[in-house]
């Protein structure tokens, strides 16, 4: 699996902006990463070094459409923490 396959995209969410004040990142991953292709991956595309990986399985909602029910796609989270002597990851120009 590439660098680039592992991490799909960041999750901009008021939690998650308010915890990056401590250096923790917050991504969507694949299904079949783990711990260690995540960390290389956030090293290799973003330049920093990190410090420790959460990763938590969200499992999908069960949605209706009228009378038809189905389940929206299961995902992968990853908390990804950085060093303190780490720079930022910048997701917006400011």
């Amino acid at each position: 699996m590439d660098v680039r396959d592992v991490i799909k995209r960041p999750i901009i969410t008021e939690a998650s902006m308010l915890a990056q004040d401590d250096k923790k990142f917050t991504f969507e991953v694949d299904v079949r990463a783990n711990k260690t292709q995540v960390k290389q991956a956030v090293e290799e595309v973003f330049d920093v070094k990190v410090k420790n990986v959460n990763i938590m399985n969200v499992r999908g909602k069960l949605k209706r459409m009228g009378k038809h029910a189905g389940y929206t796609k299961k995902r992968r989270k990853a908390i990804v923490t950085l060093t303190a002597d780490s720079k930022d990851i910048q997701f917006f120009e400011a």
